[in-house]
């Protein structure tokens, strides 16, 4: 189990992430929801232990302030909308990264384990074709799924993802949520993934956590969150009611 207790963080002082606490169950999927600027992504960074924060974030009972920064590696790994280009490394090569917190130093070479994890990621989001191209070389929605091998690669217990389907086509939406899903479930892991895509929701999330200006708003099983009252409130808008013109159109 993951838990979060009592969470507040921000940056120079100023809480964004007001008192959240929550838990979630192996083999189940979190959403995490709510408008531009409520503290979504600031939360998984606490999670992840890359800011500083009051409260208490556990995993299957341990404080992971307690962990050594390598061995958090194995546990959790994150994802963030700022992933990016540092090195013109071959899309094998920066796949590679996430075994690195699995060997025993720095100079320790790949063993066949670890290549055959590898390439099982590649091919999870469907680049294992492409593998000796350089990632300077790729499209937006390329480069998201070679940030999401890489995050598979370090088969972690617990998977935090910062909107994983931008920049990809529906298919690879579709696609990729289903995979986590599955992966959680077959392989009793954690997913906790923000997205603004509401219908996605729907479709993936076991569980809904809806933030506003740092607080929750709503948390529970997908179709209470997303039918709660508060959902106008805090997007300012029924989109309930606009969610149902759309489908009309379909017909």
């Amino acid at each position: 189990m993951l838990e979060v207790k009592n969470v507040c963080c921000g940056y120079d002082g100023i809480d964004i992430v007001k008192q959240v606490s929550f838990s979630i169950n192996r083999g189940e999927n979190l959403c995490i929801v709510g408008p531009n600027g409520c503290g979504k992504s600031t939360l998984l960074k606490a999670i992840s232990s890359l800011i500083d924060f009051h409260g208490e974030v556990k995993l299957d009972g341990k404080n992971i302030n307690a962990l050594k920064r390598k061995d958090l590696a194995t546990k959790i790994a994150l994802m963030t909308q700022s992933s990016n280009i540092q090195f013109p490394y071959t899309i094998y090569e920066t796949v590679a990264l996430g075994r690195y917190s699995h060997l025993k130093s720095i100079f320790s070479r790949l063993t066949k384990k670890d290549e055959l994890i590898i390439n099982e990621s590649l091919k999870m989001v469907g680049i294992l074709d492409i593998k000796n191209k350089l990632i300077s070389e790729l499209s937006g929605g390329q480069l998201q799924r070679v940030f999401l091998a890489r995050a598979f690669a370090q088969d972690p217990e617990v998977i935090l993802l910062d909107e994983p389907t931008n920049h990809l086509d529906l298919r690879y939406q579709i696609e990729i949520l289903d995979y986590l899903k599955n992966w959680a479930k077959e392989k009793n892991k954690i997913v906790v993934a923000v997205l603004h895509d509401l219908n996605l929701v729907q479709n993936f999330g076991d569980r809904v956590l809806m933030l506003n200006d740092g607080i929750i708003k709503g948390h529970g099983n997908t179709k209470e969150v997303l039918n709660n009252n508060d959902l106008e409130e805090v997007y300012g808008i029924d989109i309930k009611s606009f969610m149902v013109r759309t489908l009309e159109k379909w017909r």
